[in-house]
Order: structure tokens, then sequence, then C-alpha cells
């Protein structure tokens, strides 16, 4: 519940933050004639980033929403699995990379969306895959999607700005990247991964299929491309991205290590009972 809560404020000051600081750069510029028209410029971006932000996010990786006619299966596993969570049944949408990996965003427990990738559903079995749909749905649980949603989308923006600079993109990059990647950094710290690992092992009643699923997904990083901004990082289960460049700068992710490690010890005797098998 606290980590819920903390999350609903980061938002909420995230949002409000932005509004305040352009409409005080607006004061500096031009008083309070050009601050009042920079207030409501940035108020309706901030809604648009609180209502429509989910959408952008999907719509930019290439997902479309999911027909239950498509994945009969599919739906009913999520379903199941949202109820067990204590969350609304999310939408669920596909995105067409061969990459396997899965995102969540949304504005809460009841208007949450879960992404999977074609090659996700192809290279997990059942177990695995419900683990990381239940690490998922733990992130809605959390309203961990509450805050990394806007984050994502508002850094995005910031390192998309350099693009306007023509010669000077290179610096303004040099400029805005370190600030875009500031703000996710404050905003989502690894421990959230943790929790939800933590939420998804007791949402499955195992942790073995998502510890499973997480080393498949390191192994697999490394033999398939994936293509994406590296600003969306925070969104992933795991991090697809190789950690050089501006990709190291938004990387949010704890070692995969160490998450396999923390679900293992949830069952201490898992080896005698691998070795009895």
């Amino acid at each position: 519940m606290f980590i819920a809560v903390r999350n609903i404020l980061k938002a909420w000051l995230l949002l409000g933050g932005f509004v305040v600081a352009f409409s005080a750069l607006g004061w500096w510029l031009g008083g309070l004639r050009l601050a009042s028209v920079f207030f409501v410029v940035c108020l309706l971006m901030a809604a648009t980033v609180f209502w429509y932000g989910p959408r952008i996010i999907l719509a930019s990786l290439g997902a479309r929403e999911l027909t239950l006619a498509e994945a009969t299966l599919l739906h009913t596993t999520v379903e199941r699995l949202a109820a067990r969570a204590g969350v609304g049944r999310p939408r669920l949408y596909v995105m067409p990379s061969g990459h396997p990996h899965a995102i969540s965003v949304g504005r809460g427990v009841s208007s949450a969306s879960v992404g999977l990738s074609r090659g996700l559903t192809a290279a997990l079995p059942p177990a695995e895959l419900e683990g990381v749909i239940a690490h998922e749905l733990a992130k809605i649980k959390q309203r961990d999607v509450v805050v990394q949603t806007p984050a994502v989308l508002l850094a995005g923006w910031l390192v998309e700005a350099s693009r306007i600079g023509g010669w000077l993109q290179r610096a303004l990059l040099f400029v805005l990247a370190p600030v875009a990647a500031s703000l996710v950094q404050i905003l989502l710290s690894p421990r959230r991964e943790f929790a939800a690992d933590l939420r998804a092992a007791d949402i499955c009643e195992s942790p073995h299929g998502l510890a499973d699923a997480l080393i498949r997904l390191e192994q697999v990083n490394e033999l398939v491309e994936f293509s994406a901004s590296p600003v969306t990082e925070p969104l992933y289960t795991v991090n697809p991205f190789e950690p050089v460049g501006l990709a190291a700068m938004f990387s949010t992710h704890p070692p995969i290590g160490e998450r396999v490690a923390r679900l293992r010890a949830l069952d201490a005797e898992w080896r005698e009972r691998l070795r009895a098998a």
C-alpha cells in the first residue's frame, strides 16, 4: 500500500512540477502574460500525458489490441492472474517485434494495459509466460505504471526535442539527454523491480516460472536484435538494451542474477526437489 501511495504522489509531483516549471520559465521570459500562456499549454500537455500517455507509448511501439477471438487462452490466463493480483483485467496488446519482451502502461489498477511481443509468446513456455505477465500485473498493482508511463513519455519528448536543433542536434542532445535520464532515475528506482518480482511469485504461487523466464530473456537478449528508443527501458520486464551510450543513462533494472537469486530464495528447497526428480 505504501508503494502504491508513493507512486501516485510521484506521478502528481511529476505532472505538477512540469506545469510549474514551464510556467515559471514563461514568467522569466515574458512576465505574467507569457506565464499564463505557458500554464494553459502545459496544463493541457499534462492532461494529455495522463489520459493518453499509455496509448501514445503503445502506438509508438507498434502495438495493437489483441482480441479475444485471436488468443482466447492468453486472455483467460491474463484474467485469472489479474484476479489473483487484485487488479482489473487489463487490455491486452500484441507488439509485432520478434524480440521477446513485455510492457505495462496505464493510469491505475482499473485502467491499465499489458503488451506482449510476438517473440515473447513464441519463446516462453506457459509457466514462464505466466511469470512475466504476473510481473507486469504486479507493476499495475503497485501503481508503478502510474509514474513510469508519464516519466517515460516526458523523458522521450525531451530527447526528441534535440532533433529540432539541426546542426545543434548533438549539442542539444548532450544537454537534454542527461536531464531526461535524471528525471527517470529519480522517479524509477530499481527496487520496484524486486518488489514486482516478489509479488509476481505470490500471484503465481511459485517463484520459479518468473526466475526461469528472466534467465531465458537474458540469454535471448544476446541473440536477438532489439530496436526501440532507449528511453522506454523502464517499461520492460528486463532491460533489452546494450548498456552503452544513451541506453546506459536510462537503465533502471537491477542485474538479472540478483533478481533470480532473490526469487529462488523464496523456495530454499528447490535444489533438493530438483535432484530428487
